[in-house]
């Protein structure tokens, strides 16, 4: 092989390395898929202390002759300004994180936490609070903090105006007793299932009560495929109380619970 071919080779492995890293731009259209997605219907992540991503933390990086650097931690992060979502553009394609990026599911990029990363991500103008996994780089945008997928940017209903004023805290586990992430506000909710069938929903709500949680709730919801029955512990007033409703919930086998606020 001479020179010239040896050095092709060369800088297309370092390119297809940076890949892995950072997200690449793509020439086409962003924007929203054809089908409407129900909000009620979309799957709550549970956060949990994860290992740090193979990919996407190596640090300094370069976008667009811009350089960058990865947090050591993310402990103690909060800030506020403009979040931004993404969609069909990148959908199926591989993260920084290495993962491939599914807009359907709650998941953000971010410039400099870490991957993964656990955020609760709150609205300004409307209090809506929301929790992603952070799982990707960007927005290379200066103006912007955050790059929501599309799904998180429909829970937030931000998918038309495009962007929203947020505030981004992030979730660390070592100061939470149980490894529990603590309620973004009080009062809460504190959901243990949502049912299409309501004799499920009374079945569940019958079993809580048995086992001495409570009070209950039992709301019906409509959604684009029907009725949905939702099973809530709460209003509960403090947070200690929501976070060891959640891990009792857990402890006698329902299931993951999440927050909900009113």
């Amino acid at each position: 092989m001479n020179l010239r071919a040896l050095t092709v080779v060369l800088v297309a492995l370092v390119l297809a390395a940076c890949a892995r890293d950072v997200r690449p731009p793509a020439p086409e259209v962003d924007g929203p898929p054809d089908d409407q997605l129900d909000p009620a219907m979309i799957e709550i992540p549970q956060p949990r202390p994860e290992p740090p991503s193979a990919y996407g933390n190596h640090s300094p990086y370069e976008v667009f002759g811009q350089t960058y650097h990865v947090k050591s931690t993310a402990d103690g992060y909060a800030e506020r300004g403009i979040a931004s979502w993404y969609g069909t553009k990148f959908h199926g394609r591989p993260t920084s994180s290495g993962e491939p990026y599914d807009m359907y599911r709650m998941t953000a990029a971010h410039r400099s936490l870490p991957l993964p990363t656990w955020a609760e991500v709150t609205r300004l103008d409307t209090d809506e609070t929301i929790i992603v996994r952070i799982n990707d780089r960007g927005p290379f945008h200066s103006d912007r903090i955050i790059d929501l997928s599309w799904a998180a940017a429909v829970k937030l209903d931000m998918v038309d105006a495009g962007t929203a004023p947020v505030k981004v805290r992030a979730i660390t586990f070592d100061d939470s007793p149980g490894l529990t992430p603590r309620p973004a506000r009080v009062p809460v909710f504190v959901q243990v299932g949502a049912f299409s069938d309501q004799e499920r929903a009374r079945g569940l709500a019958r079993d809580l009560e048995n086992a001495g949680l409570g009070p209950i709730e039992t709301e019906p919801a409509r959604t684009s495929s029907g009725s949905v029955w939702r099973v809530r512990l709460g209003p509960v007033e403090q947070v200690e109380r929501a976070r060891s409703l959640i891990e009792r919930v857990a402890e006698l086998g329902f299931g993951p619970a999440q927050y909900v606020y009113p």
